[in-house]
């Protein structure tokens, strides 16, 4: 019977000791981690930090490797560094390329270089087939080099496919033309033109027209909406922070 009693008492005094523990908020050891999950953690890890530097690495020394294939072809053989150099010379084609493309505008900057590039668009109007490719590459480019600073900066919210689904486009330009005028009569509103890109690949996307007033703006950069829409929404990034107003006395 003493010995019953005895044990109650401890078995008392340990629960109290427990329930003191925890409200005094004393810490408790952390559960011991498997090696297989730290395996699994390190495996991540490496894999998040290698990926991005093996595949811009990639990109990069194929352009290069592009670039050099095209314009080695045209350096004759004597004069070529690969044949002089015992050792290969990567880079020297994207080198050269980026001279000619200056000497190229230079030379077209001035009165007899403009003289000259308006005599070959006009043989160059003459050739059915060839004038539309080299208008259409010409108007892409004039777009990307001569827009203003404003063209592809904001990120916005768009409702597509339908109603209640957003999707997250980039505001290009207000839209214009007889594309701007047409669907300004129909809706009443200024119209503003979307690039919509695709998911996990931003270069292919649809062109949309809306109206200014169904466009959200987001507060974030391009550079984050762009993360967002390549990781498939698992990047997304924090939510700026709103300023609060000051008290008035």
């Amino acid at each position: 019977m003493a010995l019953e009693i005895l044990a109650r008492h401890t078995h008392y005094h340990v629960m109290q000791q427990n329930d003191d523990d925890q409200s005094t908020g004393i810490l408790q050891p952390a559960p011991k981690v498997s090696f297989g999950a730290r395996l699994r953690t390190w495996f991540l890890t490496g894999l998040v930090v290698a990926v991005p530097i093996w595949v811009t690495a990639y990109v990069a020394i194929g352009f290069i490797n592009f670039a050099d294939n095209i314009v080695t072809v045209f350096i004759p053989p004597r004069y070529n560094p690969e044949n002089i150099l015992p050792f290969s010379v990567p880079g020297l084609g994207l080198v050269i390329l980026g001279v000619l493309l200056v000497l190229t505008g230079f030379f077209t900057a001035n009165f007899i270089g403009k003289r000259t590039l308006a005599l070959g668009e006009r043989l160059v109007e003459r050739m059915p087939v060839v004038r539309t490719l080299y208008n259409g590459i010409k108007q892409i480019i004039d777009t990307l080099v001569n827009q203003s600073s404003s063209s592809f900066s904001e990120a916005v919210l768009v409702e597509y496919p339908r109603k209640g689904l957003w999707a997250v486009a980039f505001l290009t330009v207000e839209t214009k033309g007889e594309v701007g005028d047409k669907t300004k009569a129909e809706s009443g509103d200024d119209m503003v033109s979307l690039f919509l890109p695709t998911t996990p690949n931003p270069t292919s996307g649809f062109l949309l027209f809306a109206p200014r007033k169904d466009v959200i703006k987001l507060d974030m950069s391009v550079e984050d909406a762009a993360k967002l829409i390549i990781s498939a929404g698992m990047v997304s990034p924090d939510t700026l922070p709103i300023a609060e107003e000051p008290e008035i006395d």
